[in-house]
């Protein structure tokens, strides 16, 4: 897979490490951004910079100049990305608020009949599921995150306020439509950005610190509800309720203007970098699949989508997350849940708030370890064993202090979300791990708008034919967990065999070095570099 540079050298076309030809593996590099390179483009020479090699710039692996830099970098970006943690958590909470809502007279007020709740809950999933997509391709193409997400939450925090003066079905469906299309800018853009800036080994503890709050928003949004509903009602002649949306949706709006100074953008052009940071964070991604992050000129602007979407491996892993996003449905109706354990309003959502604190120290040791030993498939597996222990034991009994138990385990199973494993699975170029993040999530939404409908009050107190359904849904993710493993081992044996014959070229060695003005050693390191994480 080569072709003429224009100075006469035989320069390798840079490909994402997942569409590589086994047998031609290792020919992957940065070259083909240098060939498309403008010299008169500012963002090309930003961009420029990291293809000029480790030894070039004096940030040669284990140097302490390296190791000094790069810890200072990392902690600036853990930093200002620990805004998403709170970003997340008003994102959760905004969309779930009305299921703690319905514990104060949301249904009564709004005359709800029927399935109605669980359609106003679905519908969100619709707007959702339809702009994931569009919405990172957009992120993608303007390159400005620190922008393009406090506006979404500027949008969504004012259609939360209006859900708060709905009077009737219709208009909270509409208000729930919407919140979702907005809404669906977030949580795939955030894996995006975050994948920009950290390497493979560094991504687990990165996504689960982020999904943290998911889990905070859980915890600590059943206290806040608690602390509105029981304090605002008939306040300013408002039900308590309704003052709910307004508070939720005003903080949000508030975070919105503290992200626009926190939040970083891409490592080429963000501000509040120094310019060897930048080059360093560049670096850093170059070395981590032997490709620098960065789109072709030449492609166009829906050249992701076809790679994302023609890439078969993405229909297994979205099939597997759809079936995990179904069984975690039960967090959808998690105040439902603690209520069967016989308390009032006040106190079952103080009693929904633990699971969740226990939920997330899980899910940061679980990936702590999992960025450790680099290993996915057990690590996205044990917690949903745990999950259906939870739902064996909540099917089993009646008896109180087991089923609070048993929410604790379940609670517990969001340890195993599988979004650092999505990520790794494909990995370049940007604009097709763009459209495959957001598309997988996109479509695993689906198991939200079934889930909506999982846990019908006819079902209650016991729930136990909805627990039988998740129980389902959780057996089914661990098989196809297993058989994406299986492709990744295969996949990654044949990269090794491919580099391996690779690797008896010489000269292209060294002509892959003279590209990168590095050594042929260092070329060879940087060339046998990926490896799918299984």
């Amino acid at each position: 897979m080569e072709k003429k540079s224009t100075d006469g050298i035989s320069a390798h076309t840079a490909v994402a490490p997942d569409e590589v030809d086994p047998n031609n593996a290792g020919r992957h590099s940065a070259s083909r951004f240098r060939e498309h390179e403008d010299p008169g483009n500012l963002a090309a020479k930003e961009e420029k910079s990291p293809v000029r090699g480790a030894r070039e710039l004096g940030l040669e692996p284990g140097s302490e100049r390296r190791k000094k830099l790069e810890r200072r970098l990392k902690l600036k970006l853990d930093l200002r990305f620990s805004i998403f943690v709170v970003i997340y958590s008003m994102n959760y909470i905004d969309r779930n608020n009305a299921a703690a809502a319905r514990l104060q007279g949301f249904e009564e007020d709004l005359h709800l009949k029927g399935t109605e709740f669980q359609t106003l809950l679905s519908i969100l999933y619709v707007g959702y599921i339809l702009f994931q997509v569009p919405s990172n391709m957009v992120l993608n193409k303007i390159g400005r995150p620190s922008y393009y997400i406090p506006a979404a939450m500027v949008i969504w925090g004012m259609i939360s306020v209006l859900t708060g003066i709905t009077t009737n079905f219709v208009g909270a469906l509409l208000t729930r439509l919407f919140l979702g299309m907005v809404e669906a800018a977030f949580l795939p853009g955030a894996l995006f950005i975050l994948s920009k800036w950290y390497k493979k080994d560094e991504l687990s503890l990165r996504y689960t610190i982020l999904y943290c709050g998911n889990l905070i928003s859980n915890a600590f949004g059943s206290l806040i509800a608690a602390g509105v509903l029981r304090n605002m009602k008939g306040v300013l002649g408002h039900a308590a309720w309704r003052w709910l949306f307004y508070i939720e949706g005003a903080i949000t709006m508030f975070v919105a203007l503290i992200a626009i100074f926190m939040l970083p953008d891409f490592p080429h052009n963000s501000r509040g970098f120094s310019a060897e940071e930048r080059q360093l964070a560049q670096l850093r991604m170059l070395e981590d699949t032997g490709e620098v992050d960065v789109d072709s000129r030449e492609d166009k602007w829906y050249a992701g989508f076809v790679m994302a979407l023609t890439d078969w491996k993405i229909y297994i892993l979205m099939l597997s997350l759809t079936a995990c996003v179904t069984g975690l449905s039960f967090n959808i109706y998690f105040p439902t849940l603690t209520k069967t354990l016989g308390y009032g309003t006040t106190p079952t959502l103080l009693l929904a708030a633990p699971p969740w604190v226990f939920s997330c120290i899980v899910a940061l040791l679980n990936s702590i370890h999992s960025d450790r030993t680099k290993e996915k498939f057990w690590h996205s597996t044990w917690p949903l064993v745990m999950g259906m222990i939870g739902f064996i034991i909540s099917m089993a009994t009646q008896h109180r202090a087991a089923r609070y138990f048993a929410l604790f385990l379940q609670a517990g199973s969001y340890a195993g979300y599988m979004y650092t494993w999505m990520s790794s699975s494909f990995p370049r170029p940007p604009a097709k791990r763009a459209v495959a993040l957001a598309f997988m999530n996109a479509m695993s939404q689906t198991g939200n708008i079934a889930g909506s409908y999982i846990w019908p009050s006819k079902y209650g107190p016991s729930y136990t034919k909805s627990y039988g359904i998740v129980l389902a849904m959780f057996g089914t993710t661990i098989l196809l967990n297993v058989w994406f493993r299986f492709i990744l081992v295969s996949a990654n044996k044949r990269l090794e065999q491919g580099e391996r014959a690779f690797g008896e070229h010489g000269d292209t060695l060294e002509q892959a070095a003279n590209l990168e003005s590095t050594t042929v050693r260092d070329a060879k390191e940087m060339q046998r570099g990926f490896r799918f994480l299984i």
